[in-house]
């Protein structure tokens, strides 16, 4: 087998066991901006840090950027200080590769809006296929001269201006929710205070909640309305330093439990608390709808795999965790549909036509929707698993190979985006049977 292919070998017996995830991508990356943004001090510590490409990319951006970044990757802890300089951006210029990381382009393109100077980020091919028009046309309202370099709403984007302006701003939160995130952590340092009106829909509200409680972990609170359509941010210097500790990755969890529904066994996931901050979590009650046995406890949570049948799934507010649920449904009595993730075309790749594909590669009888899947079980068998270039995809299918022989995933290390481990994480489970 050629080092571009992994095969994943069934588990003999089902396996009962503990596996501890990385700490939270999601959560680093906002806490890497709202450190970076804090008041000049000692700086900020961020425990429980992952370590992965995404993360590794914002930490080098916000270091182009002019940021003071140690990091100690053995007691996986990072440590921001901006420094003592006047600017929100110590840098004037700069020039960021973003890689294919969807938080650092979004997250930055808003944060760079308080320095003075150009700023130009930019990233891989598919990160110019993703779309970015809605926040720079909301920067644009609050004063900043945010634009696509090509003119047609996608990465290279530039950003020129002499910091953010307060005011009101109308924007669209129905293609990601990490513009609304973005454009929230940037405007407490605006000029002044901060109007945020949503026109539409929001996708993934549970990732705006984290974002909200972040900002309030690190010193600011935002107003916003029942319906999260309207926020109000109020003008404010700086974040506050803090030692921060990051919550295990609430998606990369989702593999385990999955793992234990496919196959009959238990698996537990520690430090991963009842209360969590990602919405992510969500994913153990359709487990649950679907048959096995949950337990949320406050230092972690525990999944026992029974009998699975087919559900309903609205997975709008948990997009990250279809391509895992989909594993899953290969193996329930009955068809499972998962509707509502429209959004999800603009991800790593588009991940409905990419689950279509390989679900169909290993006998799934499946039909595609634009905005989702309906997966009908039929007797499985291997094949070689096209990746994309996208880890979610790597992670959910190599699921289904802890049951049926022959499956192949081509192009493994594309998992390092996010979970550079997860292979051999997924080995342990053939330890703890």
């Amino acid at each position: 087998m050629s080092s571009d292919q992994l095969h994943i070998a069934p588990l003999a017996h089902p396996p009962r066991g503990t596996i501890r995830v990385p700490g939270s991508k999601s959560i680093t990356n906002r806490a890497l901006v709202l450190a970076a943004l804090s008041e000049p001090s000692e700086g900020s510590e961020l425990r429980g840090v992952l370590q992965s490409d995404d993360t590794e990319i914002m930490i080098a951006a916000l270091r182009d950027l002019g940021f003071r970044v140690h990091t100690d990757w053995a007691k996986n802890t990072v440590h921001v200080r901006r420094g003592r300089h006047v600017s929100a951006i110590p840098a004037s210029e700069a020039d960021l590769f973003v890689g294919n990381s969807g938080t650092t382009m979004r997250f930055l393109t808003a944060m760079v809006s308080l320095g003075g100077g150009r700023y130009r980020l930019d990233g891989v091919s598919r990160m110019r296929e993703r779309p970015i028009e809605d926040l720079l046309a909301a920067l644009r309202q609050l004063g900043v001269s945010a634009y696509s370099e090509r003119g047609n709403g996608y990465p290279p984007v530039v950003v020129e201006g002499a910091g953010l302006q307060g005011g009101r701003v109308v924007m669209k939160g129905d293609v990601s929710s990490q513009f609304l995130s973005g454009l929230l952590m940037a405007a407490p340092l605006a000029s002044g205070g901060v109007v945020i009106e949503l026109a539409g829909g929001l996708v993934s509200v549970p990732y705006v909640d984290m974002t909200l409680q972040m900002m309030w972990d690190f010193g600011v609170e935002v107003e916003y309305d029942d319906d999260m359509t309207c926020f109000q941010v109020p003008k404010h210097s700086w974040y506050k330093s803090r030692t921060y500790d990051i919550e295990p990755d609430a998606s990369a969890a989702s593999y385990f439990f999955a793992a234990a529904a496919i196959t009959g066994g238990q698996v537990t996931i520690p430090g991963l608390p009842a209360d969590s901050l990602q919405g992510d979590v969500a994913f153990l009650n359709l487990l649950e709808e679907m048959g096995c046995r949950v337990n949320k406890a406050e230092h972690g949570a525990h999944v026992q795999g029974r009998p699975l049948r087919g559900i309903e799934a609205d997975m709008s507010d948990i997009s990250d965790t279809v391509m895992t649920l989909a594993a899953v449904a290969c193996f329930a009595d009955g068809p499972t549909t998962i509707r509502n993730v429209a959004h999800i075309r603009h991800k790593e790749t588009d991940r409905i036509a990419a689950l279509a594909s390989e679900l169909r590669k290993v006998g799934a009888d499946v039909e595609e929707y634009s905005d989702g899947l309906k997966i009908t079980p039929r007797p499985l068998h291997g094949a070689v698993i096209e990746t994309y270039d996208d880890h979610r995809i790597a992670m959910s299918m190599a699921l289904v190979g802890l049951k049926v022989p022959g499956i192949v995933i081509k192009n493994p290390a594309c998992v390092a985006k996010t979970y550079p481990n997860f292979f051999l994480d997924l080995e342990k489970l053939r330890g703890a049977s």
